[in-house]
């Protein structure tokens, strides 16, 4: 019984803590996002436009909207 008196404050304060850490990273934005990290492992870095002495066009220079969206480069890439 007196174990009780050690265990039951123990988890309550583990699951307050593990709600107030889920909460935080709800409001932080963790979760906005779901579509892009999947498809980020997809796009092949070696095909997009690098900055050189050249005067070859750099990612910012080539739609910015469309360049770092990897949905968007996946979708581009699959037509």
């Amino acid at each position: 019984m007196s174990v009780l008196f050690i265990a039951l404050p123990l988890a309550l304060l583990l699951g307050a803590g593990g709600m107030l850490a889920c909460i935080m990273c709800i409001r932080g934005g963790q979760y906005d996002d779901l579509e892009s990290p999947a498809v980020r492992i997809l796009i092949d870095e070696d095909s997009l436009p690098r900055h050189s002495d050249t005067g070859a066009q750099t990612t910012s220079e080539v739609s910015p909207d469309r360049a770092t969206d990897p949905a968007q480069i996946a979708q581009d890439r699959s037509h």
